[in-house]
């Protein structure tokens, strides 16, 4: 019997080297920064054009909650679709689910195309196509978060998840900034950027050539179902991660009132639009990078917390600024802040989350995201009807970060979260 001890393990490659020399998660990546500059133009775009139509016939503030209802419009489709959207991110081929979707996305782009060529100032077909592209996002969302693990090695998990971040961010950066410009000409040119950006995507994604079909899972589409839900309810990290970010963003969606600050509190017009659309990204972006070649190591749950709170106490400022330097900046502390605490969060679920569940329990995860998104543009407009939006920019930022104290003491496990692998 040998009396030498057995060699080390190798220590895996972590390293963005490593990382970049995964091409179908290179194809994934630029296929998700795509998408997200055709979402971005699509939004900016069509947030500008229901306000200024809105503006025709209404007020400030009914318009502004005009806005508010495109979100609205999005939301219901998704939150309807997205337990069956999951259980079929578990069940079938995920980017064929992605390309298909994003097909639907083109689809919703062209008719708002030819709205704009038109020259309508009908709102009601506008808020049609807004439950359409809710409902290619209720399928979308699950099938990208839960495709995006498949393509990398585990190790490498945290880095790319940091590195998806960024592209979703750099995207956001961009895009609003793109739909600024495009809008100065006219917004059909910003819906038909849109639709080439979303065919592009499709075809990218397409491109990938490792099998992203789930291990096919035994019981029905009820059970399944009911399985993921309880997954997600009894893991109090994965639940308490989740739920935080539903009720600050629900409060705290100060950028749902980006038109009505850019046309009637700062005076800037669609150029200045743009640039506070693009200022949470930036933001989220600079944090994004860091985190890329930096990841957290250490007090994950305090880390996220502490950007929540941030995030508050900068929709606050932001909603008290007459100054656009002054609303730019405090744009971009929210975006980092958010960028903080959405990737610690993305971490901790997508690392707990056996595969086979993933696509599960990102349908629960992007239907609570998508409802802080679309519900805090409702809020939004509600209390900007009521208290004017710069009342309503302060009272969401106040309010996140109560709930971020309240989570803070009902959710001890998630505080003491440590290390985030």
């Amino acid at each position: 019997m040998s009396d030498l001890a057995s060699p080390a393990p190798p220590v895996p490659d972590t390293s963005t080297r490593a990382l970049l020399r995964e091409r179908d998660f290179l194809l994934f990546w630029v296929a998700r920064f795509v998408s997200t500059l055709g979402v971005q133009v699509q939004s900016v775009a069509l947030g500008w054009q229901v306000y200024a139509i809105a503006r025709l016939t209404h007020s400030v503030g009914e318009s502004a909650f005009m806005v508010s209802m495109i979100g609205l419009a999005q939301f219901v489709p998704l939150f309807l679709l997205t337990l069956v959207a999951g259980e079929t991110a578990d069940r079938r081929t995920r980017k064929l689910i992605v390309a298909l979707t994003l097909c639907l996305d083109a689809i919703s782009a062209s008719i708002l195309l030819v709205l704009a060529l038109m020259g309508s100032h009908a709102l009601w077909p506008i808020f049609a196509v807004s439950v359409m592209f809710g409902a290619s996002r209720a399928f979308l969302s699950p099938a990208s978060s839960a495709m995006g693990p498949m393509l990398v090695p585990r190790p490498l998990l945290p880095r790319a998840i940091a590195w998806n971040s960024l592209s979703w961010q750099s995207g956001s950066i961009i895009g609003p900034a793109l739909g600024g410009l495009l809008l100065i000409h006219s917004p059909a040119l910003a819906f038909g950027a849109s639709l080439g950006l979303y065919l592009a995507a499709a075809l990218l994604a397409l491109a990938i050539r490792k099998n992203t079909r789930p291990e096919t899972q035994p019981g029905s589409r009820v059970e399944l179902i009911k399985e993921g839900l309880s997954y997600v309810w009894n893991n109090k990290i994965v639940f308490g991660s989740i739920s935080l970010d539903l009720f600050a963003v629900i409060l705290g969606g100060a950028t749902a009132l980006l038109p009505v600050f850019a046309k009637d509190v700062l005076h800037i017009g669609p150029g200045g639009f743009g640039l506070l659309r693009a200022a949470p990204a930036i933001g989220a972006s600079l944090v994004g990078i860091y985190l890329a070649s930096n990841p957290i190591r250490r007090n994950a749950g305090k880390i996220m917390f502490t950007g929540v709170a941030v995030f508050g106490l900068a929709t606050a400022v932001f909603g008290l600024s007459k100054l656009e330097w002054l609303s730019v900046g405090a744009l971009a502390v929210l975006g980092g802040a958010d960028m903080l605490s959405v990737y610690v969060r993305q971490t901790l679920v997508q690392i707990v989350t056996p595969d086979a569940m993933r696509g599960r329990v990102a349908a629960v995860s992007g239907v609570f995201i998508s409802a802080s998104n679309e519900l805090g543009e409702v809020e939004s407009g509600a209390m900007a009807w009521l208290l004017g939006p710069i009342g309503a920019a302060v009272f969401g930022g106040v309010g996140a970060m109560a709930v971020t104290a309240l989570w803070a003491f009902l959710f001890p496990d998630l505080r003491k979260a440590d290390r985030l692998e």
